[in-house]
């Protein structure tokens, strides 16, 4: 296997319920805990940080190709919704994406083209849930 493509990350036990401290690589740790009773509330559960994931990813592939087209990006934000399911496994069926972005010169075809090309191609995290999980980007553009 290719060692330049392989992640390696480590989570480590924090106290005696299940509050880990995780990081990529010598990145910042992150806390990663589940709610009460069987853990303290004390970080991110793995479902948050799994649709902080996709939002960053969707977020760096539309911004990567908005200013490649040469667009003045001037606000950016993301608001990600996750639905969970009723029965177990618990995971996420709708994920809502909800994008401002605030840029002078940006169409919407523009932003559309750009949305589609991240979901077919260039989100890796996209890729991975797709098929497992219905999602929808939704965006808003302000001048």
């Amino acid at each position: 296997m290719d060692k330049s493509k392989e992640l390696t990350a480590t989570i480590k036990l924090i106290n005696d319920k299940l509050n880990f401290s995780g990081t990529v690589e010598g990145n910042t740790p992150v806390s990663i805990d589940y709610t009460p009773p069987l853990g303290d509330n004390l970080g991110y559960t793995s479902l948050e940080l799994l649709l902080m994931s996709l939002s960053s990813c969707l977020g760096s592939s539309v911004l990567t190709f908005l200013r490649r087209m040469g667009k003045t990006i001037t606000g950016f934000e993301i608001r990600s919704h996750g639905f969970r399911k009723q029965e177990h496994p618990t995971g996420l069926s709708l994920i809502i994406m909800e994008m401002d972005i605030r840029a002078d010169n940006l169409s919407i075809a523009e932003i559309d083209k750009v949305i589609q090309m991240s979901e077919e191609t260039y989100c890796p995290v996209w890729s991975m849930v797709k098929g497992n999980v219905t999602i929808e980007v939704k965006y808003n553009i302000t001048r």
